[in-house]
C-alpha cells in the first residue's frame, strides 16, 4: 500500500518537474519573463493556477493520509475469532487484531500463530466488551 502511494507521489513530482521546465522555457522564448520595467499583471493568472494546483495536491495528500490512517485503525481493531471444527462441532475462541487475520491463518493477541486445518472454519466477530461486574445482566 505504501509502495503504491510512493509511486503515485513520484509520478506527480516527475510530471510537475517536466511541466515546470517547459513553462520556464516557454516564458523565456516568449519574453514573458518580468523585467524591471514590465508589470507583473500576466503573472497573476499563473500564480492563481499554481495556487489551485498546490491546493489540489494538498487536498489529495490529506485525503490519502486520512485513508491510510483509517485502514491502519481498522487493522488494529481487536476481533474475536471463532474456529469451528466441522467434524466435531467444537468451537475454540481466540482474540486477534483484524489486520492479523490472513486467509486460513491468524496471529492471536498473545503472539501465537494459528493455522486452520481443512476441516475447520473461521468466524470473525467484533470483540465482546468486558462485562462490568457492578452491572447485573438484564433479564
Amino acid at each position: 500500500m505504501i509502495g503504491k502511494l510512493l509511486l503515485t507521489l513520484a509520478v506527480l513530482l516527475g510530471a510537475y518537474g517536466v511541466l515546470r521546465v517547459r513553462w520556464r522555457a516557454n516564458r523565456i522564448e516568449s519574453g514573458a519573463m518580468p523585467g524591471p520595467d514590465r508589470p507583473h499583471g500576466s503573472d497573476s493568472s499563473w500564480q492563481t493556477m499554481r495556487l489551485a494546483a498546490s491546493l489540489l495536491i494538498a487536498i489529495m495528500a490529506v485525503g490519502s493520509a486520512l485513508y491510510l490512517a483509517q485502514g491502519w485503525f481498522e487493522d488494529q481493531e481487536v476481533v474475536q475469532v471463532q474456529v469451528i471444527n466441522a467434524n466435531t462441532g467444537r468451537i475454540t475462541l481466540y482474540e486477534s487484531r483484524r489486520g492479523s487475520v490472513e486467509g486460513r491463518q491468524f496471529q492471536t493477541l498473545d503472539g501465537r500463530t494459528i493455522r486452520l486445518a481443512d476441516v475447520e472454519r473461521m468466524i470473525i466477530l467484533p470483540a465482546e466488551p468486558e462485562l462490568d461486574p457492578s452491572r447485573e445482566p438484564s433479564r
